[in-house]
């Protein structure tokens, strides 16, 4: 039974770290490269890792969709797709695409000379799903080193984690002052029980004993 509490409670912890890893703000210091546009395939499980801003998209086997291309300062490439959000989840009220299409083209650098910009976005970069972070905005910074603080995910994640203590501490003074007595007494009433009984077979083996002798 311990073995399925452990197992329970880490599942859902390690779903929610999921959803939140992929939900969450992050930034990436880049040099755009490249952005172009290509026709995406909607038909299998993957699709929830697409948006899908207008009721017309939940019906649509595929849909072109603009991808940017960048490159960090350790060389390593990194594509983002650039998809409006809407107003679904996750809640980021992206309806700019085409804006920050061109802000990207805009920022198109080369390795010799370098514009670096910081690229907010969500969810993750896996090549075996075919799955793009979505871009959110664009903003110029000064070089590679720049390095940009996550006040929202630092205030989001520390009201979170108050919220969750406070539950958990409400939940252990209920359950102390509400279900442990219960079990408690639970408890006396099977020992008791089981004393009632094991005394009953003491006096019937007895009472067969001087029967038989």
């Amino acid at each position: 039974m311990a073995y399925i509490k452990w197992a329970f409670i880490l599942t859902f912890w390690l779903l929610l770290g999921g959803l939140l890893h992929y939900t969450l703000p992050q930034y990436d210091i880049v040099r755009i490269v490249n952005t172009y546009e290509e026709r995406q395939d909607l038909n299998d499980w993957t699709r929830i890792f697409w948006s899908s801003p207008d009721d017309q998209s939940a019906s649509l086997a595929g849909r072109d969709v603009q991808f940017i291309q960048g490159v960090r300062e350790n060389g390593k490439p990194i594509v983002y797709r650039n998809e409006d959000t809407g107003w679904g989840w996750p809640f980021y009220f992206k309806f700019d695409t085409a804006n920050l299409y061109t802000e990207a083209n805009d920022a198109i650098s080369t390795k010799g000379n370098p514009e670096w910009v910081s690229i907010l976005h969500y969810g993750w970069r896996n090549e075996f799903l075919s799955t793009f972070p979505n871009a959110i905005s664009i903003k110029p910074v000064e070089g590679p080193d720049h390095r940009v603080i996550n006040w929202f995910n630092i205030v989001f994640l520390t009201l979170l984690a108050a919220i969750f203590w406070a539950i958990w501490v409400r939940w252990r003074r209920f359950r102390e002052a509400r279900i442990d007595p219960v079990l408690d007494d639970i408890g006396d009433s099977m020992d008791a029980a089981g004393d009632s009984i094991t005394e009953k077979r003491g006096r019937f083996r007895r009472w067969l004993n001087s029967w038989r002798s």
